[in-house]
């Protein structure tokens, strides 16, 4: 069925910060979306804002500051009354879940699920212990019980799209492929950028929140650079980051050119300035934000096989992918000094953004797949997912009633 109010309530785990992370970009392209297709949109949390959240009053979007296991939230879900809830990542849902269903049944429930937190850690414990990895923890039954529970489910990766099918047996139906929409590359935007002359340098960037990204850094600190800056000396290796903690500020060493640079005002002007972006990823999940904003701005860059995952295939990468650290080593002198390659590897860079990431290629598709699902039909082939909705499966339901209540004594 068709539905005529465009009222879209979103339920962020954070305030988005688009100048720190991926998940703040990959949020603020959805609002955009929904906003340039006519919707009314409400964004919620109860989280507490930053510096540098992104104000959302120049965009026409409703900001409602939302409490945890309070029904107070349920008295704002009746009156605002949207047509598509959306939950940012699963903890969002099991939150707040049950009670859009208890009070907005009639709502589509779609879960943004900004890469499968269950395969991060996953991997993230692989690498740790040096086992294999491990897929069916109990993270992994959360996630998927919040993905079974809605209506559908935005996968940002083709590798989680096929994980979560393959693996998982999770109906195809409940599941949607939208990648970071991005603008594309145009030939007058090539004519503006910096030339290889004009470079120098590498750069990493990343949020230091993000555990992939602490551990990628502590990779380059002891592995990477010690070789790579006997190969090219006089050349710095700059990293850039948010919330960098004492631990992050004292790797930095003018002696060894490695600099912790802090926070970066703006990313892709930040990643612009440098020759290549070095970024030897050990684990993770999704599709990398830095690895968007190179090739937004022709910086190539050299990663590994779980940096460069969800993003290559079939095309060829910006750069070079190599897991052994001695190759890589030998990867970015390559592309440090040879110009040609530099150049080969920044035209394939423009050739991923505008084949796989361009917003023309999929915002018109998803918006119209969502505006005419038949809910009742939908949810009646989900017949798991009404299981988990009901009431003696809700254990999150009754823990959140529980603290509710003790929070009035």
């Amino acid at each position: 069925m068709t539905r005529t109010a465009k009222k879209l309530l979103i339920i962020g785990l954070v305030w988005p910060e688009p100048t720190s992370s991926a998940a703040g970009t990959r949020m603020i392209q959805l609002i955009n979306l929904f906003l340039r297709k006519g919707y009314q949109i409400t964004f919620a949390s109860a989280a507490s804002k930053s510096d540098f959240s992104y104000d959302f009053s120049d965009i026409g979007v409703t900001e409602q500051e939302i409490k945890l296991n309070d029904e107070s939230f349920n008295a704002f879900l009746k009156t605002l009354n949207p047509s598509i809830v959306m939950f940012d990542r699963f903890m969002v849902e099991e939150q707040y879940g049950w009670r859009v269903q208890q009070e907005c049944p009639d709502a589509i429930r779609i879960l943004d699920t900004e890469d499968l937190h269950f395969l991060r850690n996953a991997r993230q414990q692989s690498d740790k212990k040096q086992t294999e990895i491990d897929l069916f923890s109990d993270t992994a039954k959360r996630e998927l019980a919040a993905i079974l529970r809605c209506d559908l489910s935005l996968v940002i990766s083709e590798v989680e799209m096929k994980i979560l099918g393959e693996t998982f047996r999770i109906d195809s139906a409940l599941l949607y492929y939208l990648p970071f929409l991005e603008n594309e590359i145009t030939t007058n935007i090539v004519k503006n950028w910096i030339p290889y002359e004009d470079r120098a340098d590498f750069v990493f960037i990343g949020n230091f929140l993000h555990e992939p990204n602490w551990n990628t850094v502590q990779v380059l600190k002891t592995k990477i650079w010690p070789a790579l800056r006997k190969k090219l000396p006089g050349v710095n290796l700059n990293i850039y980051g948010s919330y960098a903690t004492q631990k992050v500020l004292q790797l930095n060493n003018k002696n060894e050119k490695f600099f912790i640079r802090g926070r970066a005002v703006n990313a892709q002007q930040t990643i612009a300035q440098h020759r290549i972006l070095l970024a030897p990823i050990q684990f993770g999940a999704g599709v990398k934000g830095k690895f968007i904003d190179a090739m937004q701005v022709g910086t190539p860059s050299v990663t590994t096989s779980i940096g460069a995952e969800a993003m290559r295939r079939p095309l060829d990468w910006n750069g070079f992918i190599e897991d052994d650290l001695d190759n890589f080593i030998e990867k970015a002198v390559l592309l440090y000094q040879d110009k040609a390659a530099w150049f080969l590897a920044q035209q394939n860079g423009i050739e991923i953004i505008n084949e796989r990431y361009s917003a023309l290629k999929f915002s018109d598709d998803f918006i119209s797949l969502v505006e005419k699902i038949d809910l009742p039909a939908h949810r009646r082939k989900n017949f798991i997912g009404q299981i988990l909705n009901h009431h003696t499966a809700q254990s999150t339901k009754y823990m959140s009633l529980w603290i509710e209540e003790k929070n009035k004594k």
